[in-house]
């Protein structure tokens, strides 16, 4: 029967066996010899240790299951892919990057503004300024209507004086400055632009005519709504919510369709899922903050409109103001603040960097070093496993000399600051 077949079966077994062992002894032996055994030899048995199973009372799902023996020339493949998965898992973490919490707290707060602006400017004059989706709207409406002899062509006019104040408004802060991403410390002027959106709000107060006024106020959320349209691979609009809560909605999609498919346990994830669904989560914690904010400025617009009216505009213009003033008498100095931030950084991304080069050839030499003791050890794989660690080696020489030299450049730059050349006006710093 079965147990003479197991019985038979044992010599192929590696040693350790003195004799034939009784048929539910071999049975219990041989199982515990079979990952040891070749693969032609792990198929082969399935079916005599089922029989041998059923002989001896023992039941044989609890024995290591031969069907989840893997060929050994299946198993580059899957090595093949698990390194495709973690090229587009680090692509996938390096595509977007968080922005510094200055940045944000600086763009929160002009969605605060925009949102105040905005409800104050429909309960003043019974139009948005903040952005320009219902005027163009209404562009084409009351071009039918005016067409067809129903409406005149003030209502019209209207909706195209504050479509182009808008237009108007992003163009100035385009000639002002001249990166889509917030970048302080640089050519851009970052300061006459808050000043100047001040400015308009204060004008749209002392204007009577109400479409002059809109067209002001218009001009101004323009301005600032072109300030910083996007930083570090994150769209930033702070003067309209459709695009923040456009991406607030696409984000959270694809993070339940990842879990959907998994069954909601995280667990499940493999390494360019739990990718994505960090990125996500990071571009949520940016664009939830942003929409609040804007909510919360329109809530407080509202109210303080009931009590100051027009004046109410007072309040973000006092803001935009405030900060522009600082920031342009104390550019140099928050210049060089910004600068040692992003040194910092710089430095803790380095090092990092250093930290999991080497791991890796921590990693290398050690798998090198189980290589080697290996008899049958394939001579190409063992050859590529030392020409990988030569070369993590060299970047990582090669990258201690990138810090090195980034040190000195922003050493020298911040001594530049500090020294400004002779004949230099003190102006020409600003």
């Amino acid at each position: 029967g079965s147990s003479r077949i197991v019985s038979s079966h044992l010599q192929h077994f590696p040693p350790g066996f003195s004799q034939p062992p009784q048929p539910c002894q071999g049975f219990t032996m041989a199982a515990s010899a079979l990952p040891a055994a070749s693969p032609s030899q792990v198929i082969a048995l399935p079916t005599v240790a089922e029989a041998a199973a059923q002989e001896c009372g023992q039941s044989f799902p609890s024995m290591v299951p031969f069907s989840s023996a893997v060929p050994a020339h299946e198993l580059k493949p899957q090595q093949s892919n698990s390194s495709e998965l973690e090229r587009r898992a680090s692509a996938t973490r390096s595509a977007f990057k968080r922005p510094a919490t200055w940045v944000l707290v600086f763009g929160w707060s002009l969605a605060a503004c925009a949102g105040f602006v905005n409800s104050v400017a429909f309960r003043s004059w019974g139009v948005y300024v903040s952005h320009v989706t219902g005027d163009t709207t209404s562009i084409g409406m009351r071009l039918e209507g005016y067409h067809a002899g129903r409406v005149d062509f003030l209502p019209l006019g209207v909706s195209l004086a504050i479509l182009v104040s808008f237009l108007s408004g992003a163009f100035l802060c385009g000639m002002l400055i001249d990166k889509n991403q917030v970048h302080f410390g640089g050519k851009s002027f970052y300061g006459i632009a808050l000043v100047g959106n001040a400015t308009l709000l204060v004008i749209s107060i002392l204007v009577p005519p109400h479409t002059l006024a809109a067209c002001f106020a218009a001009a101004a959320s323009g301005l600032q709504n072109a300030m910083c349209t996007s930083h570090f691979g994150a769209i930033v609009r702070t003067t309209h919510v459709t695009g923040t809560v456009t991406d607030i909605g696409s984000t959270t999609g694809r993070i339940a369709m990842i879990f959907l498919r998994k069954g909601f346990r995280f667990s499940r994830l493999n390494v360019l899922e739990q990718a994505e669904v960090a990125v996500d989560s990071r571009k949520l914690l940016v664009l939830l903050p942003m929409w609040g904010c804007f909510l919360l400025g329109t809530i407080s617009g509202a109210y303080l409109e009931t009590i100051f009216d027009i004046y109410a505009l007072l309040f973000p213009a006092f803001i935009t103001l405030s900060v522009g003033l600082v920031y342009m008498f104390y550019r140099q100095q928050l210049k060089g603040y910004l600068k040692r931030i992003e040194q910092e950084r710089l430095s803790k991304d380095l090092q990092d960097m250093h930290s999991s080069m080497e791991r890796t050839q921590a990693h290398l030499k050690a798998l090198r070093g189980n290589a080697e003791t290996q008899q049958d050890s394939n001579p190409s794989d063992a050859g590529l496993v030392a020409n990988l660690d030569v070369e993590v080696g060299n970047m990582l020489e090669t990258m201690y000399d990138v810090e090195a030299n980034v040190m000195g450049m922003c050493h020298s730059a911040e001594s530049t600051l500090v020294q400004p050349p002779a004949g230099r006006s003190r102006s020409a710093l600003f």
